[in-house]
């Protein structure tokens, strides 16, 4: 209820007044930077009512606001209605940035007040540099929601589990090997992990401490020859314990993390998305000590990138796990088709639905993410979700997005089909099809070594915006094997990101259309990079889908599109047939025949 954030938010300034600060950070992240969290760590969440998967909120004496990104928009304005809570759209002209704006908000020697187990160093940093000329200071204080949220959740002690090699393809001690020469070569003698996904891929463990991704709490530091992993240590079975034991890993408890980092007296290796609270305590203790120097390396882990380019073994798990995931899908929409017009059926059901066809495949171990499954308008709410309050029947006309994924022992899934359940209009036709063709410009682009996503993104977007049309979300992002859905470091969006695409990365292609109160479009394949072939010019590369799953015809426009794109089309479509129709029933096959039979003018 609206006014129980009202409350929340009064309880929070009581403490504010307290600790004699002005203004409050309240992030959407966990002490481990992680997109998404536990729910002992979902502040944000509970202090605005907003339910999104990013967002920063920032409460002052008298004032409240949130920061989101667009696929958020449309979704913070209803949930934020009535709160008295300012939702400030990030990145849009003229937006200010939480510095800028706390900066304006705020008088000469105020403070701003953060908790630094969950704000990162960078957000300090940032904070200071805009706020400098008003003398604002920042100030650490002692989480406020362990006292205020009454029935906050516990830490997650979810159990751990080994994820074998014959999934990995490299053993826990090569991945330890590889990331200690890199250490080695930045002369550190350890390097301190706090990213779950680089953990767990680390240690080849899976858990399920935070919904939809097979991670677990903890961090771990590596120096030459030993490793400790800080975690709660009910959650180890004694088959983890001496897996662990086997592979030099010795372990401590979660919270003494701090302490031990502050003991250590060589050369350590951090980086900035580390939490300030772990950062800060380092740099003082060897200030303090004038102790070796440790590093801070402006850019990500190198488990990042080590994790992005997959091994030959996990490139084959994906292909197993997109092949049973098509089937799943190929199933689905057949049963879709059939069902929408006999009536009965709801964003709710048809999520249940799917879910239940994925269940039954081999490996299957749960969804990679929440359903997004928004018909008609609702679609236009880019990570909508449907509850009982929002639900809404399908009928025979019009479309449904349905973006949706699944986590295999082999291989994390993610495809958005928007899908056309009847009459459609002429603009809903001429949308669909601006998306499809810059979604098949994209998959089937050639590209030299040393391009960046960046330099791809314009391929998506291109025919879109001869229309006066765009969409600000990232055209495609990596996906992890058995692991998180949203994986970095590279991407595919109009911002700048410098991460090169390289053979063995895989990357989504989601291009799409959201116009609010009338419909929303997107057409998503997960891809592989794979060598092309190389000319006095270097080398090239291009994409392989990994995706199986039949592209609705329906309301494309053919003439709208070019030779070549409804030659790629096709042959997307042949490949889908070839591969999954041997593992259909004879019904089941003879659709999928049908629907990927060739798109002609």
């Amino acid at each position: 209820m609206k006014s129980d954030i009202k409350e929340r938010i009064t309880a929070l300034r009581a403490i504010m007044h307290e600790h004699d600060v002005q203004a409050f950070i309240v992030p959407t992240t966990d002490p481990h930077n992680s997109e998404y969290v536990a729910e002992h760590w979902e502040a944000r969440k509970w202090i605005t009512g907003f339910n999104g998967s990013a967002g920063t909120a920032v409460i002052t004496m008298d004032k409240a606001g949130l920061w989101t990104d667009s696929r958020y928009f449309l979704q913070a304005e209803e949930q934020l209605e009535g709160t008295g809570i300012t939702l400030f759209k990030d990145r849009i002209p003229g937006t200010p940035t939480i510095g800028e704006w706390l900066n304006e908000e705020l008088k000469k020697g105020d403070v701003i007040g953060l908790d630094g187990w969950v704000n990162d160093f960078h957000v300090e940093k940032a904070l200071c540099k805009a706020c400098a000329d008003k003398d604002i200071d920042i100030k650490e204080l002692p989480d406020p929601f362990d006292r205020i949220w009454t029935d906050r959740p516990a830490l997650p002690t979810n159990p751990v589990f080994i994820h074998e090699e014959k999934y990995a393809g490299l053993s826990c001690k090569e991945k330890l090997a590889q990331i200690r020469e890199i250490t080695c070569r930045e002369h550190c003698h350890g390097i301190l992990l706090s990213a779950l996904d680089d953990i767990a891929w680390t240690l080849n463990l899976r858990g399920s401490d935070i919904h939809c991704n097979p991670v677990f709490i903890s961090y771990l530091y590596i120096t030459p020859k030993k490793a400790t992993l800080y975690i709660i240590e009910e959650k180890l079975s004694p088959e983890v314990k001496a897996y662990l034991e086997a592979n030099d890993i010795k372990v401590k408890p979660y919270d003494e993390v701090k302490k031990d980092m502050t003991q250590v007296d060589k050369n350590i290796m951090l980086h900035p998305n580390l939490n300030a609270k772990l950062v800060n305590a380092v740099m003082y203790q060897y200030a303090k000590n004038a102790a070796p120097k440790y590093i801070i390396k402006d850019d990500l882990s190198p488990v990042s990138l080590l994790k992005a380019v997959k091994n030959e073994t996990e490139i084959a798990g994906f292909r197993r796990a997109m092949e049973r995931d098509g089937v799943a899908m190929v199933k689905f929409l057949k049963w879709l088709k059939g069902a929408v017009p006999a009536g009965n059926e709801t964003e709710l059901s048809i999520d249940k639905k799917l879910y239940e066809l994925r269940a039954e495949q081999e490996n299957f171990k749960g969804i990679s993410f929440d359903t997004i499954a928004g018909y008609k308008e609702h679609g236009a709410i880019v990570h909508y979700e449907a509850t009982p309050e929002t639900d809404v029947p399908l009928k025979a006309e019009g479309m449904l997005l349905l973006d949706s994924g699944a986590q295999y022992l082999d291989g994390t899934t993610d495809i958005t089909r928007t899908i056309v359940l009847g009459p459609l209009t002429e603009e809903e036709k001429t949308d669909y099809t601006l998306v499809l063709k810059g979604f098949l410009q994209l998959q089937n682009a050639h590209f030299p070594e040393g391009t960046c996503g960046t330099q791809l993104d314009i391929m998506a977007h291109q025919f879109m915006w001869k229309h006066g049309i765009s969409y600000m979300h990232g055209t495609g992002h990596g996906v992890g094997s058995f692991l998180s859905v949203h994986e970095g470091p590279h991407q595919i969006r109009m911002n700048y990101m410098p991460t090169l695409l390289v053979p063995g990365m895989t990357v989504t292609d989601e291009p799409g259309i959201y116009k609010a109160d009338k419909h929303g479009i997107r057409t998503e394949n997960t891809l592989l990079i794979v060598p092309a072939f190389e000319t006095a010019f270097g080398k090239f590369y291009k994409f392989e889908p990994l995706t199986l799953c039949p592209i609705d015809k329906e309301a494309i426009c053919t003439d709208m599109m070019t030779d070549d794109e409804i030659s790629w089309f096709n042959q997307y479509h042949e490949m889908v047939y070839n591969r999954l129709s041997d593992k259909l029933n004879k019904e089941e096959a003879e659709w999928l025949k049908e629907v990927t039979s060739p798109l002609t003018r």
